[in-house]
């Protein structure tokens, strides 16, 4: 409802600029040249608009075209004057209603995708409008939706207004309007102050309700404008000489940045590496781990067939959290993530040490890269890109908005890898999923669901599908045998729960896989999505100096424990304990029960113990990077 309040500030204008006075001479000569000026100013020269970039600068020239246009045809034919400004006042009623249905409307899909009100993930969704609206046309019934809403807002709108067109036959003074504009503006101003009020009613300890009785408005603006989260300014901190030797111990490293070096015994082993990060593959939907539905056949044999782990979470719930967290191994920071961070180039990640190692290093990406900045993100941290502009569209058996399938996608890994052949250095190939992301859409007669149904479980049984048509393929090829597979997901398929940090929601399967090569077990003690590729670097007897967090399992010396976020809240669990830090200096504590798949988190007290200073060190540390 807060959106239909603050929509009443345009009524209030509306109704303040209804004085036919304006268009008699001189002033109205003087009007409408001023408003011809600015039209052609923002037409011929370069002005602040063209600075904000994107869609502003055309929005402001429709709206002054319209308005030169409007404003001169009531100037000069009087005789319109009225229909005219009672059309546009019913116009400005009519989309005032449909907005405001659009908006809770929108509310209630984001809750079904993400369990939450609007948050970042709807200002990220703002930036990257190609994929969003083709996704939303594609996902749900959008015609036949604003159809029934327009409908809706024009029934509306005639009620409101159908005994006011007589309002606009005659001159009204100042005094005629200073009362609708005066409540106009109150109601405006109210919603606004309700708005500055909605956070202190989130209190509850269960978060769903929390954000059950927030205003999606307010959260959606508290997003836009805080995407950037200072550690210092709003976390708990140690002092800086405590927090670096409490990582050192940790990690066994020197120094402010971690700094350690990393040996083995043998000798380095240069397999090629392939990384498949799998969109939104919760384990929950693995057989493996509860599932009865049987949706991943393929990924439940392969994971006896290499080394499974059984404790590992995600450290976020989008898909540049996973990619962070595979790149950099370094904890999640709050706020955005360093891929969508400026001044991200030329870190030190998986990458830099693979090419030292003489690897080609490259990022495979079903869609186009330039979304979420990944393309800007792997290019200016040395990677090769290739992403759907770089498949053949003779090649492509399927494409939605997010991009060509997952085969297509495999199919292209297993051409680079062919190509790569030639150049007689090992491979790094990084490869980024698509399909199992709403509108689950996929080609025909590849499992039993059909894509029509456009559901999850499609979504999920065709990602196993393609991934086992891959190892398939890939068997017959001459480099497999010298190739390290890794498959994890990204995240999960959601993250919303009761708790700030529902550890469920961040539990994801992961495979390393080299048949004749690695051996099969079961990995079950916690780990952290940054440990995968310090963990394949082990097995590979690679020796490097290494500024990561992420650790290698297999060691004797590694110390289990998993560091997972939100935008704000940043988890850290070690043993049965998890730790929450959270905007405005908060810390709260945490035992963990788990049993058969289900996570019971009982808060305790929150006395600082060597847990809690290992969580505030490890983010602290990190955001120093």
């Amino acid at each position: 409802m807060a959106v239909a309040f603050v929509c009443t500030l345009f009524i209030a204008i509306c109704i303040f600029t209804l004085n036919y006075k304006k268009y008699s001479q001189p002033w109205g000569s003087i009007i409408f040249g001023l408003l011809l000026i600015a039209l052609i100013y923002v037409f011929c020269f370069h002005t602040i608009f063209d600075e904000y970039g994107s869609a502003v600068p055309k929005i402001v020239k429709i709206l002054l075209t319209y308005k030169v246009i409007s404003f001169g045809l009531r100037l000069f034919l009087p005789r319109i004057r009225q229909q005219w400004s009672y059309i546009l006042y019913l116009a400005i009623l009519f989309i005032t209603f449909f907005i405001m249905l659009v908006s809770i409307s929108g509310e209630w899909f984001f809750w079904d995708e993400f369990g939450v009100r609007y948050n970042f993930i709807a200002v990220d969704y703002l930036i990257y409008t190609h994929e969003v609206i083709g996704n939303i046309l594609e996902s749900y019934a959008i015609i036949p939706l604003f159809s029934v809403l327009a409908v809706i807002s024009g029934v509306l709108t005639w009620f409101v207004s159908r005994y006011k067109y007589p309002s606009f036959s005659s001159y009204s003074t100042f005094k005629d309007r200073i009362s609708p504009i005066t409540i106009y503006i109150a109601i405006f101003l109210g919603a606004l102050f309700h708005l500055s009020l909605a956070p202190s009613y989130e209190n509850s300890p269960n978060i769903y309700v929390n954000e059950l009785q927030a205003n999606g408005i307010d959260k959606f603006y508290r997003a836009f404008f805080d995407n950037k989260l200072n550690f210092k300014d709003f976390y708990l901190t140690l002092p800086q000489k405590m927090a670096v030797e409490v990582i050192n111990k940790q990690y066994g490293s020197t120094g402010n940045d971690n700094r350690h070096a990393v040996t083995s015994n043998g000798p380095e082993i240069y397999k090629n590496i392939i990384l498949i990060t799998e969109e939104s593959l919760s384990g929950s939907y693995l057989t493996r781990y509860g599932n009865e539905k049987h949706l991943t056949p393929n990924l439940d044999r392969l994971m006896n067939e290499g080394i499974a782990f059984d404790s590992l979470y995600a450290t976020g719930n989008r898909t540049v959290r996973g990619l962070e967290a595979l790149t950099l191994c370094l904890p999640p920071c709050p706020g955005e993530s360093v891929i969508k961070q400026p001044n991200n180039a030329n870190l030190f990640s998986v990458g830099t040490i693979l090419r030292s190692k003489g690897y080609n290093t490259q990022f495979l990406y079903g869609g186009n890269a330039y979304f979420d900045n990944m393309a800007t993100f792997y290019k200016n941290n040395g990677y090769q890109i290739i992403d759907k502009g770089n498949i053949d569209d003779s090649k492509v058996h399927f494409s939605n908005i997010w991009g060509v399938c997952d085969e297509d996608i495999f199919n292209k890994a297993i051409e680079v890898m062919q190509k790569n052949m030639a150049t007689r250095k090992p491979t790094f190939l990084h490869i980024m999923t698509v399909s199992n992301h709403r509108p689950f859409t996929y080609p025909e007669n590849r499992i039993d669901i059909s894509p029509k149904k456009k559901s999850r479980d499609g979504g999920v049984k065709y990602a196993d599908y393609a991934i086992g048509k891959f190892i398939a393929d890939a068997k017959n090829k001459p480099w497999f045998k010298n190739t390290v597979i890794i498959i994890v997901a990204d995240h999960c398929a959601s993250s919303a729960g009761e708790t700030e940090i529902p550890l469920d929601k961040y539990q994801i399967p992961a495979l390393i896989y080299s048949p004749g090569f690695i051996a099969p077990q079961s990995f079950k003690k916690i780990t952290s999505q940054i440990d995968i590729m310090p963990t394949v670097f082990g097995l590979l007897h690679f020796n490097y100096l290494s500024y990561f967090f992420g650790q290698d399992v297999l060691k004797q010396n590694y110390q289990p424990r998993a560091l997972m976020a939100t935008y704000e809240n940043l988890g850290y669990l070690e043993d049965n304990k998890l730790v929450v830090l959270s905007t405005g200096k908060k810390l709260d504590q945490f035992i963990v029960q788990h049993n058969n798949g289900e996570y019971i988190e009982t808060k305790t007290s929150n006395s600082y113990t060597p847990i809690t200073l290992r969580a505030i060190a490890n983010y602290q540390a990190a955001s120093n990077k």
